[in-house]
């Protein structure tokens, strides 16, 4: 009796002492274990402390039309990233936001995750954290490796390409052969790498690509939320360092009543809530406040259009004073025209307009406007060290 009886107390000891380092682990130890659910609230605005005020634009050279073209071994261009990110880092911009591709894993894993090694190599160099895209659900929906076709002349963003394509997206059974290999080689390879900042896991989903109506799926919206709900099963599992997100960019986000079900989906599971918003400071500040109730750090990851009240000099100074991450769109005004308006589509243009759309700087590092960078440069406090 006394022995079995000191067993038994033996044995409990044993299994308190196990159950005492797994709640350790995951409590001290978050990368132990793969994770399902976001980040708690404590953790996310903890991550969000240890940040300087996130600044940058969203990235591509001006060598390159899309993300293929960016990326592929044949022009992917590191004298001209080097060049160009050096005068992000001038404007003292900490960070940049860049889309990969899913084709490139498909044509060659090893040689696509050097050359991002490279690329982050040289921002590193020039003190910048990269936000890197996964997927993109806007613009071409028929993308195709090798060369990519010229720029149409005078129209925005005429050769982008949405990532994966019509193809594969309307073919669920492929995922898990094509994309999701895609999604956790990338993640594993850089996930504890301090040099990419954050992961977005998808860019407006629910976007219909108007310009290319003919060949959008009638049911992209709901097929992009399946592929969405998958991907975040794969990311959460590979459990990055980096946060995870996927910004929000149209409707009202101020009570549950109001999001649809791809807005519910990407707020309810970000570490970091994300929006985009191209509208004047007053409705951007109205978007900021309504997502205030999720308690979670927040970032815009595209503003800045010009013509439609979303300047710099407009919005710049609003995310700073709200403490908002601020990304605008386009740097460099290169292959991917985007100092011409969305309606350059329907509208014809015979040369450059007075009044550029996006992008900062010309091909040979000239401002378009002084004034816009001399304030980006007051705000980012460059100006002050002298860079």
């Amino acid at each position: 009796m006394m022995k079995s009886r000191a067993w038994r107390n033996v044995f409990r000891f044993c299994c308190a002492q196990v159950v005492f380092a797994l709640l350790f682990a995951a409590c001290f130890c978050p990368s132990t274990f793969a994770a399902d659910e976001p980040w708690t609230l404590a953790r996310a605005n903890e991550w969000y402390s240890q940040q300087p005020w996130m600044v940058g634009s969203n990235f591509i050279p001006s060598t390159a039309i899309n993300q293929l073209e960016m990326w592929q071994s044949e022009t992917f261009d590191l004298p001209t990233i080097d060049r160009e990110l050096g005068w992000a880092e001038s404007l003292g911009m900490n960070t940049m936001r860049v889309f990969l591709h899913n084709l490139l894993w498909r044509q060659d894993s090893q040689g696509f995750l050097h050359r991002m090694d490279q690329f982050l190599e040289v921002a590193d160099k020039h003190h910048i954290r990269i936000m890197f895209v996964v997927f993109d659900s806007v613009w071409d929906p028929r993308p195709k490796l090798g060369k990519q076709r010229d720029p149409r002349p005078h129209v925005h963003n005429s050769g982008w390409v949405q990532a994966p394509g019509a193809d594969l997206l309307k073919n669920e059974s492929r995922w898990d052969a094509e994309l999701k290999p895609y999604v956790t080689g990338v993640l594993t390879h850089f996930r504890n790498d301090h040099r990419v900042l954050m992961w977005d896991l998808m860019n407006e989903p629910d976007n219909d690509s108007g310009q290319y109506k003919t060949t959008e799926l009638l049911d992209k919206g709901a097929l992009a939320l399946k592929l969405l709900r998958e991907e975040w099963k794969w990311a959460r599992a590979v459990n990055p360092s980096q946060p995870l997100t996927s910004g929000v960019w149209k409707g009202d986000y101020s009570s549950d009543a109001t999001l649809s079900a791809m807005e519910r989906f990407q707020l309810t599971n970000s570490d970091i809530i994300t929006f985009h918003s191209y509208d004047p400071p007053e409705v951007t500040k109205r978007r900021i406040e309504s997502l205030r109730r999720y308690d979670r750090p927040i970032v815009c990851t595209e503003y800045m259009a010009r013509p439609l009240g979303s300047t710099f000099a407009s919005v710049l100074p609003l995310l700073k004073q709200e403490h908002v991450g601020a990304y605008n769109w386009g740097f460099v005004n290169g292959k991917s025209q985007t100092v011409y308006p969305w309606d350059s589509w329907e509208k014809a243009y015979q040369g450059e307009p007075a009044v550029w759309f996006h992008d900062i700087f010309r091909k040979d590092g000239t401002p378009y406007d002084t004034k816009e960078t001399e304030l980006i440069r007051q705000l980012t406090g460059a100006a002050q060290s002298g860079r």
